[in-house]
């Protein structure tokens, strides 16, 4: 989601319609990345790139263009422009260039600026769009034109959204309609604070799940880092060290999930200190110590099991069980 810091401000400003362009269809290139997305502010301001801006000139055009009315182009790299912008090979594109209303871009920028799950669906034709926000895309700005084809296209953007992955994706939804969807899933960050094996367990881990791991062994750096937290982002608090509180201070203040490991005589003598310092307890709540799920874990990799098992219930906002007591759907 880093990456869509521009597009973030572009889609945050004024009160007229943007345009956004977007890859309809394309075929080469190699492998490219989904959620590709460039908009153009009614300043004439621009946000973001497609294909590592090989077709620059073109998208560029076509984003300008497109705030007044939705508007399709076809685009193509010879190799030696593809290889030189980073491409596998040659290629084209047919990109899509259509207005995008001020309610869904905003709900859109804040999403990105938050690090929380985003979905941008148009009809192919441009003519009309929406976004789904939030952890489960439950806030819904724009419309597809009928209710029955919103709701269709919300939950096909979920069902993206449980393979837990950005995507783009090109469909005949059942009420009927044929739409693009963009979903941009955040990448978490795990920033873990002091050192052993536990540390060393989670970085593994970390790496399993495609999740970006930082290592921070002083009270400033790991301020910093939390200090910069989306809602995806993840602190866990190894070291014991008072010094520590500070960061959990800083966290409390912001967002993300902040964990901490210890044993409960460790828990307790850090509320103390938290509650001595005006920490509240509504803030204290805020902390999952000693953190990680009731998994009977003994061993450091079993111990960053129970901790990713706890993050990712969180951000699912589950209460979790076995599997074979759950009633609803599996995955759901």
């Amino acid at each position: 989601m880093s990456d869509l810091t521009a597009v973030a401000d572009v889609l945050a400003r004024g009160d007229e319609d943007r345009a956004v362009v977007r890859v309809l269809d394309r075929h080469g290139f190699g492998t490219v990345e989904p959620g590709q997305l460039l908009v153009a502010g009614a300043d004439g301001a621009l946000g973001g790139v497609l294909l590592r801006g090989a077709l620059d000139a073109d998208a560029t055009a076509l984003a300008r263009d497109a705030r007044s009315a939705p508007r399709t182009l076809e685009a193509h790299v010879a190799e030696d422009d593809a290889v030189a912008a980073g491409l596998a090979c040659a290629g084209g594109a047919t990109l899509l260039g259509h207005p995008l209303a001020p309610a869904p871009a905003r709900a859109l920028a804040d999403a990105f600026a938050r690090g929380v799950p985003a979905a941008l669906v148009s009809r192919v034709d441009g003519s009309a769009a929406l976004a789904a926000t939030g952890g489960e895309l439950d806030v819904v700005e724009g419309s597809l034109g009928f209710a029955a084809v919103d709701g269709a296209a919300v939950a096909h953007a979920r069902g993206l959204l449980r393979r837990g992955a950005t995507a783009t994706e090109r469909v005949t939804l059942e009420a009927g309609a044929d739409v693009l969807v963009d979903l941009w899933v955040p990448v978490p960050t795990v920033v873990v604070v002091g050192p052993g094996a536990v540390a060393d367990a989670l970085a593994a881990q970390a790496q399993v799940l495609g999740w970006t791991y930082r290592r921070a062994d002083t009270v400033a750096e790991a301020d910093a880092a939390v200090a910069a937290f989306t809602d995806a982002d993840v602190l866990v608090l190894v070291d014991h060290d008072p010094a520590f509180d500070a960061v959990l201070r800083t966290g409390m203040r912001g967002r993300g999930f902040l964990g901490a490991l210890g044993s409960r005589r460790t828990q307790a003598a850090r509320r103390e200190r938290l509650l001595a310092a005006g920490v509240t307890e509504e803030e204290l709540a805020r902390i999952h110590g000693p953190v990680g799920l009731d998994l009977g874990a003994r061993t450091p990799a079993e111990t960053a099991v129970s901790v990713v098992a706890e993050v990712l219930a969180v951000r699912s906002g589950r209460d979790p069980s076995a599997l074979r007591r759950a009633t609803g759907q599996i995955g759901a």
